[in-house]
């Protein structure tokens, strides 16, 4: 299945990244242990992973990092 979307954003109250993976009206949340200064194309890999590893594919264009 195709991700619609995938956003990493700073999780402030985990102290952690947070991926939301879109499909449709269902979101998944995962957390990403990466350190908070982790540059934009580290991020976009981890999201990448993230969604591979729960079964979605994902275009790099419909990665958003959000710092």
């Amino acid at each position: 299945m195709r991700a619609d979307r995938v956003e990493v954003s700073w999780d402030q109250a985990k102290s952690k990244w947070l991926v939301r993976i879109e499909v449709g009206g269902e979101v998944i949340r995962r957390h990403s242990n990466d350190p908070r200064d982790a540059d934009e194309p580290r991020l976009r890999a981890a999201a990448e992973k993230t969604a591979q590893e729960e079964g979605y594919q994902v275009e790099s264009a419909n990665v958003i990092v959000r710092r």
